[in-house]
């Protein structure tokens, strides 16, 4: 099975300059709990991700008004990308390796056209497949400890 087979296609995009309040609509109204940031609209690369967790850690966990915020501001980069014909196995190592719940897709020439998230893996792979890919995930970084 490929990345293609079980991502969620043509996903919902926004640029850098995007205020927050925008974003966090887009995660309300299309459920979903990440929003690639594009180059801009006609080329469609992936610059980064804002992740609905993002927008809570780095706005109001560190005292900051959301709504004064931009997308560019605290996207999270680098962006993790697979192509749309990327064996669905090696997706599922690659967001393990990097401790991820979704990956981006992006075409032959580098155009967000799809995101990977492990509620696709729930829908389309094993219970086996996702319960490595949680586990994995989920497991404690050594990046750092919080108190």
């Amino acid at each position: 099975m490929k990345v293609k087979d079980v991502m969620t296609k043509n996903p919902v995009c926004a640029g850098p300059t995007t205020d927050l309040t925008k974003v966090a609509k887009m995660m309300a109204d299309f459920d979903c709990g990440e929003i690639p940031i594009v180059q801009n609209f006609e080329s469609m690369i992936p610059i980064g991700v804002v992740t609905d967790r993002d927008i809570v850690v780095r706005t109001l966990g560190k005292g900051v008004d959301p709504t004064t915020v931009t997308a560019m501001e605290i996207m999270t980069t680098p962006v993790i990308t697979v192509s749309p014909e990327t064996e669905l196995a090696r997706a599922e190592r690659l967001m393990e390796d990097k401790q991820i719940r979704r990956i981006i897709a992006v075409d032959h020439v580098g155009r967000c056209c799809g995101i990977l998230a492990t509620a696709d893996i729930a829908r389309y792979g094993t219970k086996q497949e996702l319960g490595e890919v949680m586990k994995e995930i989920s497991s404690p970084s050594t990046a750092g400890i919080y108190a």
